[in-house]
């Protein structure tokens, strides 16, 4: 491995250089990575722009086809795995996970651009008799919007970075990315760049649909996002950070959207008969979903409602127990573990929350104590820092004195990502009252499970109200994520001959059409 980043075809070095740091130790790794400048995230904003006409009319099967030739040239990089486990801290079998995901991601979409639905192609047939004014031929069909920036998340090196979600959708949709890579793993992501710069030459596209910049400064990925070539930006991370690039894009000349899935506390509602049945199974179960991969999840459960009694009792008692035993994991980066001891010390410092349990004691740099805590309703509604995300393996158990309360609790939280019910057949009557606000709090309901799992699939909706994501009408996962990089164009009365192909009369690309009102 070599420190350059990719700007279309070439690979790149400058003088600035910075190099990753392994969290459980927290000693340098080797590779100097060379620092991107703003005249290199010009020239990478210019060269997508120079690629968007042709890549946005390739045929779906050619897309398609790069798509999987990514998650082929992925799965044949050596060394990929262990690069990301040095940088991230995070466990062998866990990125190998990962790597199976981001390429079964690619492979999604490429089964997605064959079935066709994505171009929402609608005819509407001349009707020139009509009365009492005839009608033209309208044709509808949606083309990409344009180069698009994609920041890579800390917690995910692998499946929401460099060709993780964001990418692979818009490049889907047929939109040039230029991609920031997270700075906590450079050489995770030089690896990924140059998987996917291999496959844009195999199938012989413009070298400006992917370029991969790199360095450490904020400033960077300003650029990046005030660059008139961009179009739309996908992102994952922080609220601040989330914020600070969604103020940068309304600030434009040409204001654009930024995609970005930033903060959640995941509500679980733990309902009386379910409480009363497997209590205790539950608490350990949510422990075993709070503590995994150190907490950090943008689902994981970082708080407990329920209706304060023994049934709850129990199960705050198994919960501590379980939690107590749960052994700290090496964190991310020194930063994030940073701010996670100082969101557990704020809320223990609350004077209405107590601390139930803490993890175990562990050595080393950078390792997550988990955390658990306990309030009441009325703390909890009139506390609104008791429901501000701690990044970790960190919750708090909120007790309730009635439904109402616990009503009150929920209208009271800002938008998440999931909302989750433990509920038993007994419960169905009760949750039912509470499901119309989940649904307007959340973007995903579970029954029975928990919330740090997500499929990657056609029904799954990973967004929510803000602050869970800047635009609460998309989503970062599943197959609907393309959505955010399309938009509608309809050509009116305009000859065959100057037709694109997904509207023409004969329909040559054989894409599914509502015609007329009816499906063909």
């Amino acid at each position: 491995m070599d420190g350059s980043f990719l700007i279309g075809s070439r690979a790149l070095t400058t003088d600035e250089t910075f190099r990753a740091i392994d969290p459980s130790t927290d000693e340098a790794l080797d590779t100097d990575f060379a620092v991107s400048t703003t005249d290199h995230v010009a020239e990478a904003c210019k060269l997508a722009a120079d690629a968007f006409d042709s890549y946005r009319e390739t045929d779906p099967e050619d897309r398609a086809t790069f798509l999987e030739t990514i998650a082929a040239e992925i799965e044949g990089t050596d060394g990929l795995v262990e690069r990301a486990v040095a940088e991230s801290g995070l466990p062998e079998a866990r990125l190998t996970g990962e790597r199976g995901r981001t390429c079964g991601q690619l492979r999604l979409f490429a089964k997605l651009l064959r079935q066709g639905r994505w171009a929402n192609v609608v005819v509407d047939n001349a009707m020139p008799d009509r009365q009492p004014m005839p009608r033209a031929d309208l044709r509808q069909r949606r083309i990409a919007i344009g180069p698009v920036a994609v920041f890579g998340a800390s917690n995910f090196p692998l499946a929401f970075s460099v060709a993780g979600g964001d990418t692979a959708s818009a490049l889907a949709a047929g939109c040039p990315v230029v991609c920031k890579g997270h700075p906590a793993h450079p050489g995770t992501s030089v690896l990924v760049g140059r998987a996917i710069q291999s496959a844009v030459k195999k199938c012989g596209l413009h070298e400006g649909v992917f370029s991969l910049v790199q360095g450490t400064s904020n400033d960077l990925g300003a650029a990046l996002v005030k660059d008139p070539r961009i179009k739309a930006v996908g992102f994952t991370g922080s609220r601040g950070g989330g914020l600070a690039l969604v103020e940068i894009a309304q600030k434009r000349p040409e204001p654009i959207p930024v995609y970005a899935e930033m903060s959640s506390i995941n509500p679980v509602i733990l309902f009386p008969e379910a409480l009363k049945a497997r209590g205790k199974d539950l608490g350990k179960a949510y422990v075993g979903s709070l503590t995994l991969g150190s907490g950090q999840f943008c689902t994981n459960p970082g708080v407990v409602v329920a209706l304060d009694g023994p049934d709850l009792d129990a199960f705050a008692d198994t919960a501590a127990k379980a939690l107590e035993e749960a052994q700290p994991q090496v964190m991310l980066t020194g930063g994030i573990h940073k701010n996670y001891d100082q969101g557990v010390q704020k809320l223990s410092g609350q004077s209405d929350v107590k601390t139930l349990a803490r993890g175990a004691e562990g050595t080393g740099c950078n390792r997550g104590r988990a955390a658990l805590f306990e309030t009441t309703g009325e703390a909890f509604i009139r506390n609104p820092e008791l429901a501000h995300e701690v990044f970790g393996a960190a919750s708090i158990i909120v007790r309730c004195t009635d439904f109402d309360q616990v009503a009150q609790v929920l209208e009271g939280m800002e938008g998440q990502l999931t909302a989750t019910l433990q509920i038993d057949e007994g419960d169905h009557e009760t949750a039912k009252k509470l499901v119309p606000i989940l649904e307007r709090k959340a973007g995903r309901i579970l029954a029975n499970a928990w919330p740090t799992g997500v499929e990657v699939s056609y029904a799954m909706v990973h967004g929510g109200p803000f602050p869970a994501t800047s635009d609460p009408r998309t989503t970062s996962v599943g197959t609907a994520a393309i959505e955010r990089f399309l938009r509608p164009v309809c050509y009116q009365d305009l000859p065959d001959a100057l037709l694109p192909k997904a509207v023409k009369h004969d329909n040559p690309l054989h894409l599914p059409r509502i015609v007329d009102g009816e499906s063909e």
